[in-house]
């Protein structure tokens, strides 16, 4: 089964959707995705279903969605005899089971290659670190389960994914101006900036990108931008790393420059 949840939730078996239409069945679907291969339990399906208040029918009715989905799985699975819906959506002791092969599940895959990223980037290997973050950012086709209805465990989930996602940006952008690509990336930095108008990582990037792409004035201007947000948001000034990096760029400070020649 083909599974996908950075963006819209897709599921398919034999090049069938098993999505189910209703919300909460889906749900469900998208919970048992992003645990695939691990058991979850009756009690984490309920909560995400109805949160703290879980009706005395939660039991049977939990069992009927489970069924439903079996159904659209056994429709995919067009009569196979070495397979049957039970064999993929699988009844553990407390609860259910997804059963995937390796590489199905798009948020696995992209965890895989963040990880392998995040490895390369604090080798040093900065020309991996960039294509593996950038591989796995390209899987993202918008927000994780942008079209499910996510409960009180759907929505950590999802957190999480995009704390990881934003990490493996930053990582990547990193790596980007360790090779010396400051001015491809000013466009992607300045839309990131304005996303996120008070993000010292992003604004601490676009400042390097823009100095080192001659643009010092610029740079001096993305640094005002976000201590303006800061004092008018949160009553704080720019943390003590970022004043450093604006002190450097007024001073035209060589230790901003790229260490070593780009090569690539």
């Amino acid at each position: 089964m083909e599974i996908k949840v950075l963006g819209p939730l897709t599921a398919r078996e034999n090049g069938v959707s098993v999505v189910p239409t209703a919300a909460k069945p889906r749900q469900i679907l998208a919970l048992l995705a992003l645990q695939a291969e691990r058991v979850v339990t009756v009690p984490t399906l309920m909560m995400e279903i109805w949160g703290e208040n879980i009706p005395r029918s939660a039991a049977t009715t939990l069992q009927t969605y489970i069924l439903q989905l079996r159904r659209r799985i056994t429709q995919a699975l067009d009569g196979d005899p070495t397979r049957q819906a039970k064999d993929v959506l699988v009844t553990r002791h407390g609860g259910y089971l997804l059963q995937v092969q390796p590489g199905q599940v798009d948020s696995q895959e992209f965890t895989h290659l963040a990880a392998s990223g995040r490895a390369a980037h604090e080798a040093g290997d900065h020309r991996a670190a960039s294509d593996l973050l950038g591989r796995a950012l390209r899987m993202w086709q918008g927000p994780a389960l942008v079209d499910v209805r996510v409960g009180s465990v759907l929505e950590l989930e999802v957190l999480r994914l995009e704390e990881d996602r934003m990490a493996a940006l930053e990582r990547r952008i990193d790596a980007d101006l360790n090779l010396g690509r400051h001015t491809e990336i000013v466009p992607e930095l300045r839309v990131l900036a304005t996303q996120h108008p008070m993000h010292e990582n992003f604004c601490a990037q676009l400042m390097t990108a823009l100095h080192r792409s001659g643009a010092a004035w610029r740079a001096l201007d993305a640094y005002q931008r976000l201590r303006e947000t800061l004092i008018e948001e949160l009553g704080l000034e720019p943390s003590m790393r970022l004043q450093r990096l604006h002190q450097a760029v007024l001073s035209a400070d060589p230790a901003l420059e790229l260490p070593v020649p780009a090569n690539g």
